[in-house]
Order: structure tokens, then sequence, then C-alpha cells
């Protein structure tokens, strides 16, 4: 029995974001496909998500679609960075497998703003300040566009 329904309230319910769901799915179809490369990728992506939405729970906050984004992100750095060790090392099946992991991670990864959609956001505001730019970009935007991005062309500008 959950501790909630003893108290009378509906037991908890998990919702799962749009993203996360999309990963499991892709998970379970590299599975079916026996793609041991993208399973595994996928898997570590979605124990990140796990453990980034414990995390948020001890605040008392929920994982959002742009925390996964990040989550996303994060782990693209890393496989470049460790594709690029293995570049150094003469090391072609492993960077091929990683290109292959890196692909499987950057078709969850929304397309970023571009230079000019970032432009005409800016440009729509009434305060141009960085302060007040960047504290928009961070809420409304938050995994869709590059914040060096913003603070380059709001120096443009």
């Amino acid at each position: 029995m959950f501790r909630d329904a003893a108290l009378g309230a509906a037991p908890f319910k998990e919702i799962l974001h749009m993203l996360e769901q999309d990963i499991k799915s892709a998970r379970i179809e590299a599975m079916k496909q026996k793609d041991k490369v993208a399973s595994g990728v996928l898997s570590v992506v979605l124990n990140k998500i796990m453990l980034a939405t414990i995390e948020k729970r001890k605040d008392g906050a929920e994982l959002t679609d742009a925390d996964v984004v990040g989550i996303l992100q994060k782990t693209e750095k890393e496989l470049y960075d460790e594709r690029d060790g293995f570049v150094k090392a003469n090391r072609p099946e492993k960077v091929a497998e990683l290109d292959h992991q890196v692909e499987t991670v950057k078709k969850f990864i929304p397309a970023m703003m571009s230079e000019e959609e970032i432009r005409a956001v800016i440009e729509s505001l009434p305060d141009k300040s960085i302060g007040a730019v960047m504290r928009h970009f961070k809420s409304e935007y938050a995994g869709k566009c590059d914040m060096k991005t913003v603070g380059e062309v709001l120096k443009k500008l």
C-alpha cells in the first residue's frame, strides 16, 4: 500500500515526459533490432535521467523536458570527448562505435535556434539589457538555444 494512499490521497503516479518516453521507446526498438551500441547508450541516458529525477524530487521539483535536453547535450559532449581520445589512440573501431552512439543521442536533441531567430526574439523584447535578455532566454527557451550564441548575438546588436 502506498504511503499517500493510506493518507487518503491517490497513489503516486509518475508522469513521463514526452522526450523521456521517446527515448524509452527507441531503446526498446534498438533492443528488438539487437543494436547493442544504440540500446547501451540509450540505457545510459535513461539512467542519467532517472538520477536527475531523484535529485529534483529531493528539492521538491519535477524534471522538465529542458532538463532532459540538458542531459542529452551533456552526454553528447562526453561522447565527443571520448571519441577524440580514441582518435588520438588510433582506435578506428571504437571511433565508429562512438559515432553511432552520438548519432543515436543526436536524434533526441531538438534543433537549436539560429542566430537570426535569436536576433528576432531579442529585438521583440522591451528590455534589451544583458541580464533581462539572458533571463528571458533561460526561462523561455531553455534547451532550445545556446546561451553562448545568445550572448554573442546580443553583443552584436
